[in-house]
């Protein structure tokens, strides 16, 4: 770092590669170890250097979890952190709090440590056990408060200040660390308006003069919409990551935040605005005559092309239920009406069922995708051969396949066999499985092959049901 009149030059994150400065590979993290429920499932990510990244989701999503596995206090269960190609925890403690800084929503100080004292606090991983300050110590905190424009608050008593000063001291303690990235966790909390701004425009301004990355957690989508140009919405795990324009989608946010908003450009502005909705747009989903009359049924990739093609038809429909962590649940939060969801590697539980027979009673057909059969998901088709003894239009889909060595009617024509064969051959169950769909063939289910003919099928039901 070098001092070029008063401004706070921060180390050159650039390498003249596409490499990037930070990366997630299969991230998997559970609190109470592996034997818990994850919290945060497969996360793979990467971070450029000099980037400006907002973290979005509802409470409990994993944002502040996130954060503290990239700087190294959490381990995953599973998976890597790379800080420029090696393994975060390789870095050791100070090797990490070298490049990675922190600032936490609060700080809470017992002693009466003045301004300087706790931005002094910065410089630690760079001091031996029984070593002390130096003069080049001294020179960087200097630069840091000058960055963060706090120098007039110096001898001021840290616990004496404002929540936006408090912020900014937290800011410059971060910056004498001279990271490479800058982890924010809902750094506006707590602030009137006047401070939020403050502080992302401080943020945006050392991405921009100094190149440090910088990662926040943030909990209002309006502020993030206006200061990063890159979001990641997390459920759990990446449902979108892209600019403003992208990720803030109303049906989307929606369905993970669960309540309707509306997204547009306010007159006068130039920046995306989230909005609950108004009187002027009525919630159509509340509607009986506009609920969606198709709901999906499918898992591990297997419902991608049938959705996409019920979205390109313009076609509304309920998923579910779906693991989080699956990319068939990914998708579905993009391009469903509504989603169910569950747990990552969890059974279904009764509530989810529950919201899997309500919303299959408001539907006009069910469309089972060729999904694998297995203990947890037979619950999925017990409820649709409940709901199609009760009258319920069912289309499975299947994929062809080779012939497989199960036994097999010999009355049934070479499409049927082949179309038996799939069946068979997706059930993990020792045949339960197969039995259940048996039931549903008995119940009525119809048997396609491709997509666009379950397309066609459904919207005859949907006629139906209409009339």
């Amino acid at each position: 770092m070098v001092n070029v009149g008063a401004r706070f030059i921060a180390p050159d994150n650039t390498d003249g590669h596409n490499n990037p400065l930070l990366r997630l590979l299969g991230v998997t993290f559970a609190y109470g170890g592996s034997a818990r429920q994850p919290l945060l499932y497969d996360v793979n990510l990467q971070v450029q250097a000099g980037e400006m990244v907002g973290l979005l989701g509802p409470n409990g999503s994993g944002k502040t979890t996130l954060l503290r596995l990239m700087s190294g206090v959490l381990r995953p269960q599973h998976g890597k952190v790379l800080l420029e190609n090696r393994d975060l925890q390789q870095w050791g403690r100070r090797g990490a709090a070298q490049h990675i800084a922190v600032v936490p929503q609060e700080l809470h100080v017992p002693f009466a440590f003045t301004v300087e004292d706790m931005v002094s606090l910065g410089r630690t991983p760079f001091i031996s056990f029984l070593g002390s300050q130096g003069k080049h110590d001294q020179q960087i905190i200097q630069q840091a408060m000058g960055a963060a424009e706090i120098t007039p608050l110096t001898h001021r008593v840290f616990n004496e200040l404002s929540g936006g000063e408090r912020q900014r001291v937290m800011i410059a303690m971060a910056l004498a660390q001279q990271p490479k990235i800058l982890l924010l966790d809902e750094p506006t909390s707590h602030l009137d308006i006047r401070y939020q701004i403050d502080i992302l425009a401080l943020a945006q301004k050392l991405n921009r003069e100094t190149h440090v990355t910088v990662i926040a957690a943030m909990h209002d989508l309006n502020l993030a919409a206006r200061y990063f140009p890159r979001l990641l919405l997390f459920q759990r795990g990446i449902v979108a990551d892209g600019g403003p324009a992208e990720v803030l989608e109303s049906g989307l946010l929606s369905r993970v935040y669960g309540v309707n908003v509306q997204v547009g450009i306010l007159r006068g502005a130039e920046h995306l605005s989230v909005l609950p909705p108004g009187s002027e747009h009525p919630d159509r989903e509340c509607d009986p005559q506009n609920l969606p009359k198709v709901h999906v049924m499918a898992g591990g990739g297997s419902g991608a092309v049938m959705m996409r093609a019920f979205a390109d038809a313009g076609i509304p429909f309920t998923a579910g239920a779906l693991n989080i962590g699956d990319s068939d649940h990914t998708l579905a939060l993009r391009l469903a009406s509504r989603v169910i969801t569950e747990q990552p590697y969890a059974p279904i539980a009764p509530q989810t069922a529950a919201q899997v027979r309500e919303s299959l009673h408001q539907a006009a057909v069910l469309v089972l995708c060729p999904t694998p059969i297995g203990p947890g998901n037979l619950t999925l088709l017990q409820e649709a051969v409940h709901a199609a003894q009760q009258g319920l239009a069912v289309i499975l889909l299947v994929s062809h396949i080779p012939p497989q060595d199960e036994p097999s009617p010999t009355f049934i024509t070479p499409n049927e066999q082949e179309q038996y064969q799939e069946l068979v051959s997706r059930d993990y169950t020792g045949g339960a499985g197969f039995q259940l769909l048996n039931e549903l063939l008995a119940a009525g289910a119809t048997i396609v092959n491709s997509v666009s003919e379950a397309v066609e099928l459904a919207k005859k039901y949907i006629a139906t049901m209409n009339r």
